[in-house]
């Protein structure tokens, strides 16, 4: 109930604003120790998943909070996982605004905020000063990084990006995950064919080796792909992640298809689409990527989970994970239980 009133206010606001000022006053109620007053006690549903010990198999998808400057608020909310960032080497202020566009009636938000965050660095020093970020494991939240490269970075030298930030961001990670599906970095989906992603992993796999002798522990790399994706790119996905050896695949980020939205209110913004219209097309992603890799790489699913029956749907298609974002901001902390009930008694590939 009192999530449905601030939401009521927040909608009010432009939605950028509305999305710093809430997680302002996430973090301001949990230093007042009034996180249960938006949000029961977590669902206790343990799960190993990529070696990693999580609480529940619910978790934020990266974007909500690009800084980590937010962490122990949402982890209070009943979130199993934390993922943040997108961080880049550099800070960038990311695209124009306006740059986020609420779509209501489709339960839906179209974005093109262009990795806007203030630098690996910044992220690190957030991450760090998070209580929860230093625990995992059954009792704790594990805390996932989301990395990319800088919109002026050229496209050829990408991997030199996505290996400054992995350098950045080991000693802080739980896992860290490779971000180079967003519609909204100009050809950053270009790494997702063949050549170009078979370099990056290679060059990514060998820093995880060098860096786990380094820090004396494994940190996870996932790779976070696109909807929009026809059966023979998605079986390369699936080829290349088993090749290299990759962790988990998190399917999927926003998609740039239009249908179902195209007469609303802003439905035809350019940027990623997500909520309610992404629910089909990347679950029928994640359910090809599970077909292609037959159970040998862990899979998280995400993209319009709106309802528990949403979560256990990706679980039913091949998910070990399910992820929350545009859901999570249409119906605040009661989706997180709900999600993390209904996928507790679902077929789990893991399990």
């Amino acid at each position: 109930m009192m999530y449905a009133l601030l939401r009521r206010v927040l909608f009010l606001l432009d939605a950028e604003k509305a999305h710093n000022l809430g997680l302002t006053g996430l973090s301001f109620l949990h230093a007042c120790g009034l996180s249960s007053l938006l949000a029961e006690a977590r669902v206790e549903d343990p799960a190993t998943v990529m070696g990693l010990d999580f609480p529940n198999r619910v978790g934020l998808a990266a974007g909500l909070d690009k800084n980590g400057a937010h962490i122990d608020a949402l982890a209070a909310l009943g979130f199993g996982h934390i993922e943040v960032g997108t961080a880049t080497p550099r800070p960038q202020p990311g695209n124009p605004r306006p740059r986020i566009f609420r779509l209501p009636r489709a339960q839906a938000v179209i974005n093109r905020m262009g990795f806007n965050n203030s630098g690996v660095d910044a992220l690190v020093a957030n991450v760090k000063d998070s209580d929860l970020a230093r625990k995992k494991g059954k009792n704790g939240v594990v805390v996932g990084v989301n990395i990319g490269k800088n919109a002026g970075t050229p496209l050829e030298k990408a991997a030199e990006d996505y290996l400054f930030c992995l350098e950045r961001v080991y000693g802080v990670a739980h896992y860290v995950a490779l971000n180079i599906s967003s519609p909204n970095t100009q050809n950053l989906r270009e790494l997702q064919k063949e050549a170009a992603l078979d370099n990056l992993l290679r060059q990514l796999k060998a820093a995880q080796a060098r860096l786990a002798d380094q820090h004396g522990r494994y940190v996870p790399l996932a790779l976070k792909i696109a909807p929009d994706m026809e059966d023979a790119d998605i079986n390369g996905i699936a080829d290349a992640a088993r090749r290299h050896g990759m962790d988990a695949v998190i399917a999927t980020n926003t998609t740039i298809a239009r249908a179902g939205v195209e007469k609303l209110a802003h439905g035809n913004e350019t940027g990623g689409l997500s909520g309610a219209p992404l629910f089909r097309p990347s679950t029928t992603a994640l359910g090809k990527l599970a077909h292609a890799l037959q159970n040998e790489i862990p899979l998280i699913g995400a993209g319009g989970i709106l309802k528990g029956e949403d979560a256990r749907a990706k679980m039913a298609a091949g998910a070990s994970l399910v992820q929350l974002f545009t859901g999570f901001v249409y119906r605040g902390p009661k989706l997180i239980r709900e999600a993390a009930a209904a996928v507790q008694t679902a077929k789990r590939p893991d399990s």
